[in-house]
């Protein structure tokens, strides 16, 4: 591996601002982020969020970050830090691929890079996942990478006109460790 940030199949990098474009195209794949359908957004306020985060300050380990295959540097998704509890030593992450490009294997490893760094580089102890429980392909993706179901807020969210379980999920440093490793291979 060329470095902390590359994997196989993706790398992780900076936000770019000409990024906006392929960002517009992943935010309308299905009109919905997250399982909550978003109002629909102008071309402008793409470029200007893309902009805003190719400089945007890493505050409080909460980022974004551009992931793109390696075999074509083709921008596919984003992952990220978009909650922390630095005192208690957790965050949660978020990553969104789009639809053309799904169950190649990115989510995976972009999810496993940004973990390892967040572990082994900034000491968290525990990364959460709190995920609508109708999203069988995001409850799928953890459970692969190793998390453990650890509650189900009953109708704890609205959207589609009822209200949603969200599961919370999580994985400890050591649980990390024992089955990606916390080094590079």
């Amino acid at each position: 591996m060329a470095s902390s940030w590359t994997g196989h199949r993706v790398r992780l990098r900076a936000i770019e601002p000409d990024d906006w474009t392929v960002l517009t195209r992943l935010a309308d794949d299905d009109g919905r982020r997250g399982g909550r359908l978003d109002l629909p957004r102008s071309a402008e306020s793409h470029r200007a969020w893309a902009k805003e985060q190719a400089v945007a300050k890493c505050d409080d380990d909460r980022f974004r970050l551009a992931v793109e295959t390696t075999a074509t540097g083709e921008l596919v998704g984003t992952v990220g830090s978009h909650r922390t509890g630095p005192t208690s030593g957790w965050f949660e992450f978020d990553v969104a691929i789009g639809a053309d490009h799904r169950r190649k294997g990115y989510a995976t490893e972009a999810v496993v890079l940004l973990l390892r760094f967040m572990f082994a580089e900034r000491r968290y102890h525990k990364c959460l996942a709190a995920i609508f429980a109708h999203n069988e392909a995001s409850l799928a993706l953890t459970r692969r990478l190793g998390f453990t179901e650890e509650g189900r807020l009953r109708e704890h969210v609205f959207f589609a006109g009822r209200h949603q379980d969200l599961v919370m999920k999580g994985m400890l440093a050591d649980e990390f460790d024992q089955r990606h490793t916390m080094s590079q291979p």
